[in-house]
């Protein structure tokens, strides 16, 4: 195999990691609300602040719902490992996904038994459950009330992708006569539960250096200071057109690698955990900035960067396209602003200038660093939107987050986005929406919205039905036919799936569907539609069906 093919293969598993992951990533605005607004509410500090005691203070109807909602949100995140195993397994399996997901839950909790036992052997438990003296602060833990190492959503991963091989390599097995009951999906269930006894006795031995390494590692970002802000935020974007960027940022959110803290008498790893441990805490007097920074640094960009971008290229377009292309424009500027997720626009630009994009990643680096510096403490679930913002700056108040500083950073960068934008497309004459030649479609979002647009203007009503399967035809055919498909899936904004003939993909068709942008690297394709992608996945599930 050749370094290329290689690299194509390698792209591709990470590629189905990456979806993996994105299912409980899809879980945590959810949880974050929940664990945000009644976290803030039944804080009795916040409530004073705001007067709001006689409806909200201890003892009321308000008060037993808000400390509901802060523990059902704080249930799922300190739950995370166990769903990452069930992700994973679901998003790595090839058939039979359910008796995978089922596997990994079985083994997750095999694994974590057989580390307590040993842990318990070897006396680092005591028999009434207290930890000896002997014991490193914070590298023993509780997950599902197991007492075991502090393996955090690694141990999720490692779960879910050695079930996800075995149930692949023997979901199908024959087994003699007499034993043929447990044949088929029933053995992996059960080859899993032996094969994670030995997972977890070679994580008791391993595990604790791979532990120090991870903290060792994180120690180095931590005291890079601002410069390793400015890096973990550049790479965070940069991996954005590869779809990676999940592998990238979750070690720091959800291991020792975004640093530890000692909250509520326990230790916490990674920075997302550390956020949300504090929220929970009644007390906690201001947010940690070094766990924030790996999160704080998108609000800039996302929230006032790129919204300058879209007014950038609104006001580059030719006057006949800017009223097509403004709103257009202005739907993809405020989905940045609310709900940051930012693709629709950074695909834009990515495959007509790919130079600006990276440049945009360096604004972006940039980002992290001033909020890191101004010491700046918000935190996020998905992405840094005025959803978040409200929820985790806005509502702590000010001297917890010191969200305020933000502001002023909204400012410079919608400014510099904009003239820099407006600049760059004016220099070189990039074709971005409402640049194009006459004879050429200006969009952003998909044809078929571009269609349905034009048509209520020009001919009253719409068949959105025929205009969905037209669409979903389009992308059969750009994807090279039903038969060529298979592990479909889809995150935020892009189909995600492995074709089983690279060259039967027609990139021009995939396009005139609407998609923004395609990636193929091997097998492993992403195709980006932006924020609809969501409804495009089951339509086109229940339309491949129905063929």
């Amino acid at each position: 195999m050749s370094v290329k093919e290689h690299g194509n293969a390698a792209f591709a598993i990470l590629q189905k990691i990456g979806r993996s992951f994105f299912l409980p990533i899809s879980v945590l605005p959810v949880a974050g609300l929940l664990l945000g607004i009644g976290a803030s509410f039944s804080n009795q500090n916040t409530v004073a602040l705001y007067g709001l005691q006689h409806i909200m203070g201890a003892g009321t109807a308000l008060n037993h719902i808000f400390l509901l909602m802060s523990a059902v949100g704080t249930a799922v995140f300190a739950n995370l490992p166990l769903l990452f195993a069930m992700a994973v397994a679901l998003g790595m399996a090839n058939e039979e996904k359910a008796v995978a997901v089922l596997s990994s839950a079985i083994a997750f909790i095999i694994m974590h038994t057989t580390i307590n036992s040993l842990l318990t052997f070897n006396g680092f438990i005591l028999p009434d459950g207290s930890l000896a003296p002997k014991v490193i602060e914070g590298t023993i833990g509780s997950v599902l009330g197991i007492q075991t190492l502090q393996m955090g959503v690694f141990g999720g991963i490692i779960t879910g992708l050695g079930v996800a091989w075995l149930h692949n390599r023997y979901y199908k097995i024959q087994l003699p006569v007499v034993f043929a009951f447990f044949g088929g999906v029933r053995f992996v269930p059960i080859i899993s539960t032996f094969a994670f006894i030995l997972v977890g006795a070679l994580s008791y031995v391993i595990w604790p250096f791979i532990q120090q390494i991870i903290l060792a590692s994180g120690h180095l970002v931590l005291k890079a200071g601002y410069f390793g802000s400015f890096i973990f935020g550049f790479m965070e974007r940069i991996l954005i057109p590869f779809g990676l960027h999940h592998v990238f940022y979750m070690p720091f959110w959800q291991s020792g690698l975004g640093g530890s803290m000692v909250i509520g008498g326990k230790t916490v790893y990674g920075a997302q955990n550390i956020f949300f441990a504090q929220l929970a805490s009644p007390d906690t007097v201001k947010f940690s900035v070094d766990a924030a920074r790996f999160m704080t640094g998108k609000y800039a960009f996302m929230i006032g960067g790129l919204p300058g971008a879209a007014l950038a290229m609104y006001h580059t377009a030719k006057p006949a396209k800017r009223k097509l292309v403004g709103g257009l424009l202005l739907s993809a500027a405020l989905t940045s602003i609310i709900t940051g997720i930012t693709e629709p626009i950074e695909f834009t630009f990515l495959f007509v200038a790919p130079f600006m994009f990276i440049i945009h990643c360096g604004f972006a680096g940039l980002s992290f660093m001033l909020a890191h510096i101004l010491k700046i403490a918000v935190g996020t679930t998905f992405s840094c939107g005025l959803i978040d913002l409200t929820l985790y700056g806005i509502l702590q108040g000010n001297a917890k987050t010191n969200w305020v500083m933000l502001l002023p950073l909204f400012l410079i960068y919608f400014v510099g986005y904009y003239f820099f934008f407006k600049w760059a497309i004016l220099k070189w004459n990039i074709q971005t929406p409402g640049r194009e030649p006459d004879d050429q479609e200006s969009k952003l979002y998909t044809k078929a919205d571009y269609n349905a647009a034009k048509a209520s203007h020009a001919s009253g009503p719409v068949d959105k039905a025929a205009a969905r399967d037209e669409q979903l035809e389009l992308i059969i055919e750009g994807l090279g036919g039903k038969e060529n498909m298979e592990n479909l899936d889809c995150c935020a904004t892009r189909l995600r799936l492995n074709v089983k003939k690279p060259e039967l993909v027609k990139e021009a068709v995939l396009k005139k569907s609407g998609a923004v942008g395609v990636i193929l690297k091997g097998h492993g394709i992403q195709v980006i539609y932006g924020p609809q992608v969501s409804t495009i996945k089951p339509n086109l599930e229940t339309y491949l069906k129905s063929k």
